[in-house]
């Protein structure tokens, strides 16, 4: 009988939507997970989740969080940055303004953003790599999309994605030497509660949508990968993992590679009979202009 005792992961942003699909996938791959969020004592998730209230936006409450987990002596193997306030009031008395021009927007959407999303996710990093750094080990995830490659939508937004993925690719290059691994995700069109709420007026198509607990599936099989340093900085995309699955899951992440400075896909995955059309694809959709459709249905990937 094996004595290994289960990874340790942090999940932030759990009450709903991306975060709690993260910890239910993540408690199903056998780990042992850490959920925060302001409301999480009344979130939906299994009773093997501990659950510690938290405020993101208040750092003495964060810097708790890590206090506890560093307490219970088991240290922490995996943080997934998923606090994110930026889906919530998309619909505002019954019109769908988020799509609005930035010289409309609500300004709530900068702190719902950019502080609930951006800065959540540095501090959180930053606490979370005091426990990683002395033990040369450890995985932090930052949820990041499209947007930080192109328009998609909201002005806000791509600022927001775009700041993610800096702190993903400067603060891998920083923890590399140590053993630790930094990395964003690009999920698929999630069916969060949000989501949801705003396709029930026609926002959004939601034919080819993922569920909340897929990225969970996903870090689970990135975390147990034995090369994962060698994607460190990286984006990785998620939404080909279903339609393509023949090997690891990280080999399905990698299909469409990491994108450059320019957003076109500089690295080709291995072992994939499909992987130039996936490229072209991914590259086709960076190249669209303002105005076009954003969806690429042949490929099953949705930039909505």
């Amino acid at each position: 009988m094996s004595t290994r005792k289960p990874p340790i992961a942090l999940v932030t942003g759990a009450c709903r939507g991306v975060g709690r699909g993260v910890a239910v996938g993540l408690v199903k791959a056998g780990f042992r997970v850490h959920a925060t969020g302001r409301s999480i004592a009344l979130a939906d998730l299994p009773e093997e989740v501990r659950r510690l209230s938290c405020d993101h936006l208040r750092d003495e409450e964060t810097d708790k969080v890590f206090q506890t987990i560093e307490a219970d002596g088991g240290g922490l193997d995996v943080l997934a940055n998923c606090a994110w306030g930026g889906y919530e009031r998309m619909v505002e008395n019954g019109v769908f303004t988020w799509p609005a021009p930035f010289w409309e927007q609500p300004i709530h959407r900068w702190t719902s953003m950019m502080d609930v999303g951006v800065r959540a996710a540095y501090v959180c990093s930053a606490r979370a790599a005091r426990l990683m750094v002395p033990r040369r080990h450890g995985l932090i995830v930052n949820i990041s999309f499209w947007a930080t490659q192109k328009r998609v939508g909201n002005v806000l937004y791509g600022i927001s994605k775009a700041a993610t993925d800096k702190l993903t690719s400067d603060a891998a290059e920083e923890l590399a030497p140590f053993g630790v691994t930094a990395i964003s995700i690009y999920p698929g069109l999630v069916r969060t509660e949000a989501v949801l709420a705003a396709a029930a007026s026609g926002a959004f198509d939601l034919s080819n949508s993922e569920s909340p607990e897929f990225i969970g599936r996903v870090i689970a099989g990135l975390y147990s990968d034995s090369g994962l340093m060698k994607r460190t900085g990286q984006a990785l995309v998620s939404k080909y993992h279903i339609q393509t699955q023949n090997r690891q899951v990280l080999t399905w992440l990698s299909i469409y590679g990491y994108f450059g400075a320019r957003g076109r896909v500089h690295r080709q995955p291995q072992g994939m009979s499909s992987r130039n059309s996936a490229i072209r694809t991914v590259n086709r959709i960076r190249s669209q202009k303002p105005g076009q459709r954003n969806d690429i249905s042949a490929r099953g990937l949705r930039c909505s």
